[in-house]
Parts: C-alpha cells; sequence; structure tokens
C-alpha cells in the first residue's frame, strides 16, 4: 500500500481517498493502452509519478491492491519542536499579563490564546491539556507572593546574612530556631469531599465558635517548642513568650522571625540586650514568610488538624492544639523534613 498526505497540485487539494481512485484510473488507463506520460499529465502530476504507480501495480501476488491509501499514522504536529519548547518558557515561572493577556492565571483557554496570538496556529482545549502534559506541565494551586518583595534583599539573606549567622551560632556553640504565630479556628473547614451531584455535602461542626493562637520556633536539628495563648500577640505577650522558650536554656539561641511590629518594640529590644549574648534576634526580608521553616509547621498542622478533622460536641479547640503541636515535638524526624523544602534549602547549604 502507498502511504501519502494529502497533496496539491497546480492549486488543487487532493485528500486520501480522491489520490487513490487517481492512481488507480491512471493505471487502469495506461493498462488500456494510452500513453503514460499523456496520462499523469492529464491529472497534473510529475511524469516519474506515473511508473512509480505502475511498477507498485505489478508486484506479484498484490496487484491494484498497492495502490490503496494507508494514511499516515498519528496526528499531524500542530506545533513544531521549538514552539512547543516556546510554550514551556511562556508558562513555567510567567505571568499572562507579561504577554498582553489580561488575565493572571495560565488556563487552556489563555494559552490557546497565545498561540493562535503568537504561532497563528488554532489548537482546542483538549489538544492545549495534552501539549501541557507532554510539557511536564500540570495545573496547581499557585502560591501567592506580595508585590512589595524584594529580590535582592531576599538574595542576600540566603547568600550573605544567614550564612554568617550560621557561621557565628557554630563558633559560639549556639542553636538557630526560626520562630512564627498562628492563629485557629474550630470553624475551618479545608479540602474536598465527595457527594451527589447537586448535594453538597455537610460537614458538622461546634456551632460554638472557638479560637487560639500559637506561637513555635523550629531549628534543623529537629528541636521544636511551642506555646498556646488567646487573642492576639502584643510585646509585652511576645516578651514573655520568649523568657518562656529561654528557661532553662543552656545554649546561646540565634532567632529568625519575621517582621510583625511586636517583634520590633523597644521593650523588646531592652529585654533581648537583657539576656547578655544568650539570645539574639534576627529579622527576615519583609514579605517574605516562605524563607521561614516554621510556616511549613503551621502548614502540616492546618492541614492534618481540625480543618480535616472537626472539633466533637464538648471537645475545646485549645486542647486539640495542644496534642497535635506535642505530637510534631515527638517527631523529630517531621520536624527536620520542614527544612527539606526548596524555599528554606539556603539553611542546609550553610
Amino acid at each position: 500500500m502507498i502511504v501519502e498526505s494529502c497533496m496539491k497540485r497546480d492549486g488543487r487539494t487532493f485528500d486520501h481517498q480522491t489520490l487513490e481512485a487517481i492512481r488507480l484510473m491512471a493505471v487502469e488507463r495506461v493498462r488500456e493502452g494510452e500513453a503514460p506520460s499523456e496520462v499523469i499529465a492529464s491529472y497534473g502530476f510529475n511524469r516519474t509519478t506515473i511508473y512509480k504507480w505502475v511498477t507498485a501495480a505489478l508486484r506479484p501476488g498484490v496487484g491494484l491492491k498497492a495502490l490503496r491509501s494507508t494514511p499516515a499514522t498519528g496526528r499531524p504536529r500542530s506545533l513544531t519542536p521549538a514552539q512547543e519548547k516556546q510554550v514551556f518558557r511562556w508558562v513555567n515561572g510567567r505571568d499572562p499579563r507579561q504577554y498582553g493577556l489580561d488575565f493572571g492565571l495560565w488556563t487552556r483557554t489563555v494559552v490557546a490564546e497565545l498561540i493562535e496570538k503568537k504561532f497563528g496556529v488554532g489548537l482546542g482545549l483538549t489538544a492545549v491539556g495534552e501539549l501541557l502534559a507532554k510539557l511536564g506541565l500540570t495545573p496547581q494551586k499557585p502560591l501567592q507572593r506580595a508585590y512589595q518583595r524584594d529580590p535582592e534583599a531576599i538574595e542576600k539573606w540566603q547568600r550573605e546574612t544567614y550564612p554568617s549567622i550560621a557561621r557565628h551560632a557554630t563558633a559560639q556553640g549556639a542553636e538557630v530556631f526560626f520562630w512564627d504565630e498562628s492563629g485557629f479556628r474550630a470553624d475551618t473547614v479545608h479540602g474536598k469531599t465527595w457527594g451527589v451531584r447537586g448535594k453538597t455535602p455537610v460537614v458538622h461542626r461546634p456551632g460554638q465558635r472557638q479560637s487560639i493562637s500559637a506561637a513555635s520556633a523550629v531549628n534543623a536539628k529537629g528541636g521544636f517548642w511551642f506555646c498556646i495563648y488567646p487573642g492576639a500577640l502584643n510585646a509585652e505577650l511576645f516578651i514573655e513568650l520568649l523568657k518562656r522558650m529561654m528557661h532553662y536554656r543552656k545554649k546561646p539561641v540565634h532567632l529568625v522571625l519575621d517582621s510583625l511590629p511586636a517583634h520590633k518594640k523597644a521593650n523588646v529590644r531592652q529585654y533581648v540586650e537583657s539576656t547578655l549574648g544568650k539570645l539574639s534576634m534576627h529579622i527576615l526580608p519583609g514579605y517574605a514568610p516562605d524563607l521561614n521553616p516554621d510556616e511549613l509547621v503551621w502548614s502540616h498542622v492546618k492541614r492534618t488538624g481540625v480543618a480535616r478533622n472537626p472539633l466533637r460536641a464538648g471537645e475545646k479547640l485549645e486542647i486539640r492544639i495542644d496534642q497535635q503541636l506535642r505530637d510534631v515535638q515527638k517527631n523529630r524526624r517531621l520536624v527536620r523534613s520542614f527544612f527539606d523544602a526548596p524555599s528554606v534549602a539556603y539553611i542546609s547549604d550553610c
């Protein structure tokens, strides 16, 4: 059989079935005595083509079957390999608005629109989805970053500031802890559950609203300290929590934390100075919570705690959170795993 794609001759386009019919008629006319050159000229094909067809039809045991069409396997490529690589570069870590589109998230529709705009190729949503999967791109919930982030300050922290803190701590025989606070509510439910189409499932939780706050400090060796408290954090409460954390602690501590106003008050600085070097505080770059591994502690606790397993009737949120944080404290392997995230890899590099 002859494998042949759709062809154009003298401005005309021939599909597989038409080409097959032309081959059969042309060979039949030659067999009936017409000159091959005149036959092929009547169809507008190159002169040598007729001889290929006649030769194919003379194959023993095959005959005219050799002139039957076999369409090329697979769907013809809509984009070249270079164009596919360009699509990957567009989507990987970039914003559609950088290309003049008015939506900030990549969807199949947005990708299809950009492909048509740049390459003049129209692809359906299914084809775009297959292309993105082929390029190793998957739909994901994006991380949020503040516009106020300072990339230069972040890079300086990772390459210079923190390595200097780590070296000083090692020379001093001190420990480096990362500190953060978080809040919990009993009526928070994360994730999805299955149910009958059109009937939203119901998750029962306490009708009485409960909330609690917690602070914790974590280090790369698996150390974990925490404390639960009601309400919001102010400078006075922060000092009290610091005193609790430092109580009975033998080694000096370098504490890394964010720039919450309560962390930077004058009375806080006075308390730190009063420890005579036993406690040092270091402020992370602004709007960069991803640099703090303690953020991953809270993410873990909220994903696996009350948000997934709501409180039962009569159960207290404070008791549940306290128990969950104690479980984290006992699992040093889990605590160390929070330092494996790419965003905090700079810590283990020191």
